[in-house]
């Protein structure tokens, strides 16, 4: 039980996939103007990727490798990923249509979230179980949600703030963004 918290730990905060790996940048930067949207995108993204995780490992194992069609695995994991999402846009759209409407174009695009994909085939890559993988794209999910949350903060801070009119904008967002992600390396080698 310790190693899967220990991959859980390392998912979250040394290896974030967001901060240290850049995937979903997308939904970084385009979603975590206001706390209540990266929080809605991030259980969101979250529950696609355990979801996407639990569906895609046994169909890599016992279909994939097992007829060798390992070729196969982006076209048939992004085809998870997309099935998933429409379920999770119906499940928002019926019974949470308020965070349905904020999330917008956005929740469409968690289809071609990379932070996603990337998590399924990491998981395959690096040799993980079932188990491992699974704690794996909780601990990525939650690294997502640290993100998307502190992010949000730092955005809100900078609204407040007069920077120069050439930074206005994306500019200064960029290069709050890499300041926080620089912040993360100062945890490299915490879990092994």
């Amino acid at each position: 039980m310790l190693k899967l918290i220990t991959v859980m730990m390392a998912a979250a905060v040394v290896n974030n996939c967001v901060l240290s790996q850049t995937y979903g940048i997308c939904p970084f930067l385009g979603v975590s103007k206001k706390s209540d949207q990266a929080l809605g995108m991030s259980v969101a993204v979250i529950f696609v990727m355990l979801m996407s995780t639990a569906v895609t490992w046994p169909i890599q194992t016992y279909v994939l490798d097992a007829l060798n069609l390992g070729y196969m695995q982006t076209i048939v994991f992004i085809l998870v990923i997309a099935a998933l999402v429409q379920l999770v846009e119906i499940v928002l759209k019926k019974y949470i249509p308020a965070l349905h409407a904020s999330l917008g174009v956005y929740l469409p695009l968690i289809t071609t979230n990379c932070a996603v994909l990337g998590v399924t085939v990491d998981n395959i890559k690096n040799g993980l179980g079932f188990g491992e993988a699974m704690f794996n794209a909780l601990g990525c999910g939650l690294g997502f949600m640290l993100a998307m949350l502190m992010f949000a903060g730092v955005r809100s801070r900078i609204e407040d703030a007069d920077p120069p009119k050439c930074f206005r904008g994306l500019p200064i967002t960029l290069i709050a963004a890499s300041i926080v992600a620089l912040s993360f390396l100062g945890f490299a080698g915490l879990f092994s």
